[in-house]
């Protein structure tokens, strides 16, 4: 199988850089899985798991909470405010924040940004998918 070039960068630096058979991603319309000899692409990404497949059909997934993708001939970036691998995240600390951030949206008589909130709940609800993923490969 033919491989691509992926690198996970954030502000906090490389993540990831190395060579994979495939990247899935939950992409603005939906999700997207890249291979090589893709044709070039950029486009946003939802909070979510991000799943590489390396070589020889080693799974890594990683948190994003956002961001861009971006292919060109012979190399897959990511870009992202956040990114942590998914072995990384603390299920017990994801599971609160999405109870807080729900408390919060149900919570009308509070002086709270509901679009803060909103985001708070959808970032705390993709770290839990990206376990859940992570749980099933």
């Amino acid at each position: 199988m033919s491989l691509i070039q992926c690198n996970i960068v954030s502000p906090e630096g490389e993540l990831f850089s190395g060579e994979i058979e495939m990247l899935t991603a939950d992409g603005g319309d939906g999700e997207i899985a890249i291979t090589p000899r893709h044709a070039p692409l950029l486009t946003n990404l939802k909070p979510g798991p991000v799943k590489l497949v390396l070589e020889g059909g080693v799974v890594e997934v990683f948190f994003a909470s956002g961001g861009f993708l971006e292919v060109q001939p012979g190399v897959i970036t990511l870009l992202t405010d956040v990114a942590e691998r998914a072995d990384d995240i603390d299920a017990a600390e994801a599971e609160r924040a999405k109870e807080l951030a729900e408390r919060e949206l149900e919570d009308q008589k509070s002086e709270m940004d509901y679009s803060l909130a909103t985001a708070h709940l959808a970032e705390a609800a993709a770290r839990l998918k990206a376990l859940q993923k992570l749980r099933k490969k």
